[in-house]
């Protein structure tokens, strides 16, 4: 990265950090519009102009510090890149701002870039979009290491928000970016397993399964059991998607060794939830629901897995036609859902009100809320494959009341959303 994009963006990001005008910081050493081209980086400014600016912004520009900057950014990185203690990563980042803010360094804008990811793991999905928007006026002129992780973290960001297109783009541009760039294998395995999860999502099966293996392979070396873990979960859903059962429950199998080899309560939980879909897929509900008791037996499951393999578990009792249980999961899913946000779960929420009102023979109700508000949140969604078994219960319920014409209208959105997932 040239020093004129590190000066002039540097002092950008400060002067708007302290709320100066152009104005103030210009005054008594520049003109006004001579600073905005400093900033802007249309021009390369002398060493005392800058030493002078810097001076006035209180930043020490002899780089003593650079050694301790590089420590810290390098510990902060691989704090954000294997999910630790949240408390940690804010207070690291937060001695990491006060040592920018106070000293030019060359990773400035590596800092930068990274704090759109340190923003979506503490939650602050508008953060990281402001902090895109900000980069994106000079993100023309980052060099190769900037730019991977520039496209790398505006794909996690494009992933939190659901929008698995825009994901997959930024992914793709991520992978080009391997040959020019001198990555460790466990950043280039990483967007991999990221691009085998993102075709997942939108239902690419053999490139998820292309991607995982390759992000499997480099696990294996590396001992990495827990991401071998997830990539045997990904694997698994793709085998399932594809009818190839037997390959599917292997690679389950194989999940939840490893998952229980390194203890890990997650992937436990994960697989069984996965194991628990496959086999009410195959049509076998009594099988499903071992699985799905298995998530809900353990104490330390997340409240938000819970309400999902309780939703899961619903279903599977009433098509198993063990309604009381059905009912007494449901009463358990209701008190959850008291605590949990209904836009972050609004699947389970429909899921479970829908088979409360099937159940109680609220038939206005149950057609209502299947009619204007789970297909129609489904279609907006392209969830096509909870369209089609949304649909089916749908039209096996006009059905069963002889309104034929709209059994049959259903029917047909079943065979649209099976061709959507053809065509996927």
């Amino acid at each position: 990265m040239g020093i004129l994009i590190e000066i002039g963006s540097f002092i950008k990001l400060q002067r708007t950090k302290k709320g100066m005008t152009l104005g103030e910081l210009a005054d008594g050493i520049v003109s006004v519009s001579y600073l905005s081209k400093i900033e802007n980086l249309k021009t390369q400014a002398s060493p005392e102009i800058i030493q002078l600016l810097c001076n006035k912004l209180g930043i020490n520009v002899d780089k003593s510090k650079e050694p301790i900057i590089k420590e810290k950014c390098d510990q902060w990185f691989s704090m954000l890149f294997e999910v630790n203690d949240k408390e940690d990563i804010i207070v690291t980042y937060k001695e990491l701002q006060e040592l920018m803010d106070t000293n030019i360094s060359d990773y400035i804008l590596l800092f930068e870039i990274h704090k759109i990811r340190y923003y979506l793991l503490i939650g602050e999905t508008s953060q990281a979009y402001n902090k895109m928007e900000e980069l994106n006026e000079m993100s023309d002129d980052f060099d190769n290491i900037h730019k991977f992780y520039w496209f790398k973290y505006r794909g996690n960001y494009y992933s939190v928000k659901e929008d698995y297109s825009n994901a997959l783009e930024m992914y793709n541009q991520a992978e080009t970016l391997f040959k020019f760039t001198n990555l460790e294998e466990h950043e280039i395995a990483d967007v991999y397993y990221l691009l085998a999860v993102t075709h997942s999502k939108l239902r690419n099966t053999l490139e998820s399964i292309d991607f995982a293996n390759k992000a499997l392979e480099v696990y294996m070396k590396q001992y990495n059991f827990v991401r071998c873990a997830q990539c045997h979960n990904i694997l698994g859903i793709s085998y399932r998607r594809i009818r190839m059962y037997d390959k599917a429950i292997k690679n389950y199998n194989l999940a939840l060794h490893l998952g229980k080899l390194n203890n890990n309560k997650a992937i436990i939980q994960l697989t069984n939830q996965n194991l628990g879909h496959l086999y009410s897929v195959k049509g076998d509900s009594e099988e499903a629901i071992k699985h799905y008791l298995e998530v809900l037996n353990d104490s330390e499951v997340s409240p938000s897995s819970r309400l999902t393999t309780l939703a899961s578990s619903v279903s599977e009792y009433y098509q198993a036609g063990r309604y009381e249980e059905a009912k007494e999961t449901i009463h358990i899913a209701f008190e959850l859902m008291k605590e949990l946000k209904e836009e972050t779960h609004r699947l389970s929420h429909y899921t479970i009100h829908i088979y409360h009102h099937l159940l109680n023979e609220e038939w206005d109700k149950f057609e209502n809320v299947m009619v204007n508000e789970l297909l129609p949140y489904l279609r907006k969604t392209k969830d096509y494959a909870n369209i089609i078994i949304f649909s089916s219960l749908l039209a096996d319920f006009f059905e069963k009341r002889q309104r034929y014409k709209d059994a049959a209208k259903y029917y047909k959105v079943v065979n649209f959303a099976y061709r959507q997932i053809a065509n996927i």
